[in-house]
């Protein structure tokens, strides 16, 4: 194994585990509402949607299509600014609804959903960008 399949994020894994936090998202919103006598907020009640068509739907067809991503140069990078991106998202959503039903606002509640979207936005270009394809692997030059 080589260490750029290590390094190279496994497709199939990260969306089996976006549904299970699309699942999570679910279960923490009906729970919230049973304790929270009932009183619900449309922010809170579409959170799992983040974790569900911004993580699990494209990983899913990422590792059905491109099984084996080799060839890209900031592929860590991308990886981890995009989930940080569906988390901020997610995060937030959940955020926004509580202050809903608490009946009330933030300031920074913008400020933390466009923070999730530029976040998520970055990590998608970044993964675009192929490997230039002029670096040598120095041990393998070496006998």
């Amino acid at each position: 194994m080589s260490t750029l399949d290590m390094n190279r994020p496994r497709s199939g894994r990260t969306a089996f585990i976006y549904l299970l936090l699309s699942a999570a998202c679910i279960a923490v919103t009906n729970i919230y509402a049973l304790f929270g006598h009932g009183v619900r907020s449309a922010s809170m009640d579409t959170m799992f949607l983040y974790p569900l068509l911004m993580g699990a739907a494209p990983y899913l067809l990422l590792s059905i299509l491109l099984p084996r991503i080799r060839r890209r140069r900031f592929l860590r990078l991308a990886f981890n600014l995009y989930n940080s991106g569906v988390a901020t998202l997610t995060v937030g959503a959940m955020l926004n609804g509580i202050l809903e039903i608490a009946g009330t606002a933030s300031a920074y509640q913008p400020l933390f959903m466009a923070t999730g979207w530029i976040f998520a936005f970055i990590g998608f270009i970044l993964f675009l960008i192929p490997d230039s394809g002029g670096r040598t692997d120095k041990k393998a030059k070496n006998p």
